[in-house]
């Protein structure tokens, strides 16, 4: 038997982004999103609504990058999402984030969380509050590769939201072979 939950905004791992832009003055703020994920091979959609500081700044500039959330920054990530940026304009420095600008789009990257998608805007449906990004790179601090200079998810140790508890989590350990354990039947 299964329990009904009703419409929920409910997936299993929903990944903690925490998305920056800079405002018109060259100022950078960033907020803590979970609900979005890869919509093509080289797309972002997110659910962010308008009022958000960090939105009115992406529809300014055109560009924003989308850090991962790591175990490490737990605090640090939580508090850019509890925090407004119409409120606590200098909330980066707050949380003790330190940036530096992309050389690819005019967004700022995030010293501490090594691992971001740089994007370019395609779009927001003001009525949605869907915004679509163009992924233009994907970086990533040399700490977090393996031997192989490939992203070890280990090493980066992404967080994630459980929308049923308000928790973060982190990943587990790896079970199998994608595009490859599935061939084992008939």
């Amino acid at each position: 038997m299964r329990k009904n939950f009703g419409a929920k905004p409910m997936t299993y791992p929903q990944p903690v982004f925490i998305v920056a832009a800079y405002d018109e003055n060259g100022v950078p703020n960033a907020m803590n999103a979970a609900w979005g994920g890869i919509a093509e091979s080289d797309r972002i959609t997110m659910c962010l609504s308008s009022g958000h500081k960090t939105v009115k700044n992406i529809l300014k500039t055109g560009a924003f990058t989308v850090s991962m959330a790591d175990a490490d920054h737990v605090v640090e990530c939580d508090y850019v999402g509890v925090v407004s940026g119409n409120k606590v304009p200098d909330k980066l420095e707050k949380a003790g984030f330190h940036t530096f600008r992309s050389e690819l789009v005019d967004a700022p990257l995030i010293e501490e969380l090594p691992m971001a998608l740089e994007c370019k805007l395609i779009s927001y449906g003001k009525e949605t509050d869907c915004l679509i990004g163009e992924i233009v790179n994907v970086c990533a601090d040399e700490k977090i590769l393996d031997e192989e200079g490939n992203i070890d998810y280990k090493k980066l140790n992404p967080i994630t939201f459980d929308p049923m508890y308000h928790t973060y989590i982190t990943l587990g350990e790896r079970i199998g072979k994608a595009f490859s354990d599935g061939k084992k039947i008939g």
